[in-house]
């Protein structure tokens, strides 16, 4: 037999208003600006301008435009029918057929159809002399690449898709003799099977075959895992080279594009500008001020015409529909300038927190800082914080800073301060820059050198903080 029972919880839940303007907090300036111009353009109570003074409006609405003010009678005459001026005569250079001035012609900057690295290549194979049946297998093949120009599918595998999908015989011969045909394009190396196919492409395609050349040849043929690893001693026993020889014939392999098909991707390159959310400067007092960056987002306001028809007596249907709309256009203003407010807030706060580093730039300076120290500022929730910060940039003095690489985890020192980690990574950049490149430091050696200065971390924690600074390990740092 079933039972019914009553139970009590406490649960939090957002109003549909809340979460739109959470989501106003997590806009950039620049998606801000599209969201506002999609606003106006749904909501016609809605508009651009500045709230007006309501005195200035009352003075305007009592004042007669035909009274100058003086008591005495205006002598101009009032124009009640407009198409009088209509139908005066139109001024010859209207008539002109070309009466336009170069200022008034909007630049458009001209649309470009990017074009694939693949169409590349098949502009390139269409000038060559080909039958039908060897342009379907070099079609084929140009389509079987990968992003990086490689072709990682076996040839008999190639030849089988076609023959499958054309329903007819296509032998392996063919599939290779095309392969050898698209290898001659360019850039060089495109359509290998490997890396290493590929540098040898790129070293046979050279005009200059010197010595240096064919020890190049030797060590990419011979010794190429120990080239990956970089265990130039090895190479050197295997190859009978000296250092000199060596040294020369790597910096000739390192001009090379591991990548061939990287100088004609350009389907996939977005140009994307960071347009910075704060504005950050010094006063002449030397303190700190901070402002939002507002220049091309409009200042938001209610429609006269539209505001005052609504006030008029309408039908059912149109006055919901100006009521709603009214009610949406206050929302929008109010939530733009508590998303103002909120952001300001924000940022002060963290300058309050980290005052010594936007006084110098020095990222040694940072404190650490997570969401909830700027959470109990500015008396908020972690969540406001995180979205306030997600994304946005600060224009300073020393630069575009993000706001979310100023947020460090803290590490207490020997003497018991608690530095942030950023200053430790800043010291591990230091030591690597200064090390010897033919006997880098490993982690251990890095840990023992930072606990000398004072920082006590583990190895496993200078092997993150060297990964998240994109520095290689000891063993692929090493040059000669």
């Amino acid at each position: 037999m079933q039972r019914q029972t009553q139970t009590q919880r406490q649960t939090l839940k957002y109003s549909p208003l809340q979460i739109q303007m959470l989501n106003l907090l997590h806009l950039t300036t620049m998606e801000l600006e599209q969201r506002i111009k999609e606003e106006l353009e749904e909501n016609p109570i809605l508009e651009e301008g500045k709230e007006e003074n309501a005195a200035e409006e009352a003075s305007d609405d009592l004042q007669d435009p035909a009274d100058t003010g003086t008591g005495e009678d205006n002598s101009v005459q009032d124009y009640y029918d407009w198409d009088e001026f209509r139908d005066d005569d139109v001024p010859d250079y209207k008539t002109y057929a070309n009466n336009q001035s170069a200022d008034n012609e909007l630049y458009t900057r001209p649309m470009v159809e990017p074009i694939s690295f693949r169409d590349d290549l098949k502009q390139q194979i269409h000038f060559l002399r080909l039958n039908e049946r060897q342009q379907l297998v070099a079609d084929f093949i140009l389509d079987s690449l990968d992003e990086d120009g490689f072709l990682r599918r076996e040839s008999d595998v190639i030849a089988d898709d076609i023959s499958f999908a054309n329903s007819m015989f296509i032998d392996t011969d063919e599939v290779n003799a095309m392969l050898k045909v698209i290898q001659q394009l360019d850039p060089p190396g495109i359509a290998a099977s490997d890396l290493r196919e590929c540098l040898l492409i790129q070293l046979n395609r050279m005009e200059t075959q010197n010595d240096t050349w064919k020890s190049a040849y030797r060590i990419v043929t011979d010794a190429f895992d120990e080239l990956g690893s970089r265990n130039y001693d090895k190479i050197m026993r295997i190859t009978g080279l000296d250092e000199e020889a060596l040294k020369k014939a790597i910096q000739l392999i390192t001009t090379l594009n591991p990548k061939p098909a990287s100088g004609l991707r350009n389907d996939s390159i977005v140009n994307e500008s960071i347009k910075p959310d704060f504005m950050l400067w010094y006063a002449e007092d030397g303190e700190i001020e901070v402002q939002l960056t507002w220049g091309n987002s409009p200042a938001l306001k209610l429609s006269k015409v539209f505001t005052k028809m609504a006030e008029q007596k309408n039908d059912k249907a149109t006055n919901q529909f100006l009521k709603n709309k009214m009610n949406s256009a206050k929302w929008f203003i109010d939530a733009i300038k508590q998303r103002e407010n909120t952001m300001l807030s924000t940022l002060k706060a963290i300058v309050r927190l980290q005052y010594d580093y936007f006084q110098s730039g020095d990222v040694k300076k940072l404190r650490p800082m997570i969401l909830k120290d700027v959470a109990e500022i500015i008396d908020m929730d972690i969540s406001t914080v995180s979205r306030v910060t997600t994304n946005k940039y600060v224009q300073t003095p020393f630069g575009i800073v993000l706001l979310k690489d100023l947020f460090t985890e803290g590490v207490t020192n020997e003497d018991g301060t608690e530095v942030s980690n950023r200053e430790i990574q800043e010291a591990i950049r230091e030591i690597v820059a200064a090390e010897d490149k033919r006997h880098p430091y490993n982690d251990q050696q890095i840990t023992d050198m930072l606990s000398e200065k004072g920082y006590s971390v583990a190895r496993r924690t200078v092997a993150k903080y060297r990964e998240q600074l994109n520095i290689p390990t000891a063993r692929l740092r090493v040059t000669i």
